[in-house]
């Protein structure tokens, strides 16, 4: 598919004329987030490109890693053709580990966020995702949200407050379900020859810049793109821009 389209990363436009991988991504939310902060973060940018956002939704719960392995099965399923594929921290996890398993159904990774390689051995989201959890199960929900939100952005926290009650019964199941799931290791990332971008925010020390670098040096064909948790307060697309750019410049460069 052919593109030409004006994308604007922060403070610059840049013009893009390339062969994108896919017209179709489909993009998992994180720990304890939804599709419509996927959909927030991605939809824009996306259709700028000419490319259509497929951004299922995992049933929330103990087995939210064999539903987000399903949710991509079935996007693929649905597609004539091989798919973009990513998401937001422990829903890049799983689409870089389902792309693993499915190298012809993938085209290319669009990363934002990843919190760990290989195994979570106390990784700061891991340990997030495991207070969280304790915090829901012995608190009510209200309780556990003022919590969760004390110190974080308004508007992470207006996000907590929506998506953990979209979540419902199964939401410390999921999260304790998330954090203890293993990454890919950057040696399995090696067999991914396909162009990835990804986005990291340099302020967020739950998913440290050092991860994103890690990922990107272990893929084959990769570019990081930065932006800051501070340019999300008045909308979510930057994320979503960021993680595109670098996708554009992987592709431009192979």
């Amino acid at each position: 598919m052919h593109a030409r389209s004006s994308l604007p990363v922060q403070e610059h436009l840049i013009t893009v004329e390339l062969t994108l991988p896919s017209s179709t991504a489909a993009l998992l939310p994180g720990t304890g987030s939804d599709d419509t902060f996927v959909r927030a973060a991605f939809e824009r940018p996306l259709r700028l490109m000419g490319i259509r956002l497929l951004a299922p939704f995992p049933a929330p719960g103990a087995g939210i890693v064999e539903n987000a392995f399903a949710a991509l099965d079935d996007a693929a399923e649905r597609s004539p053709a091989p798919l973009i594929v990513g998401g937001v921290s422990f829903g890049a996890h799983i689409a870089a580990a389902w792309s693993l398993r499915n190298p012809r159904r993938c085209a290319g990774l669009l990363i934002a966020l990843p919190a760990w390689s290989g195994q979570p051995d106390g990784a700061p989201a891991a340990r997030a995702a495991h207070l969280w959890a304790t915090w829901v199960r012995e608190n009510s929900l209200d309780n556990a949200l003022t919590l969760a939100t004390r110190d974080v952005r308004p508007w992470l926290a207006r996000e907590l407050h929506r998506t953990w009650r979209r979540h419902g019964a199964g939401l410390a199941d999921g999260l304790d379900a998330a954090a203890t799931h293993p990454a890919p290791e950057p040696a399995e990332l090696r067999a991914l020859d396909v162009p990835a971008g990804i986005a990291t925010c340099t302020d967020d020390a739950v998913h440290p810049t050092t991860v994103a670098e890690d990922w990107a040096r272990a893929l084959p064909a990769a570019e990081v793109q930065r932006s800051t948790l501070g340019a999300l307060e008045h909308g979510r697309d930057p994320l979503g821009r960021a993680a595109l750019l670098a996708l554009l410049r992987a592709v431009s460069r192979r």
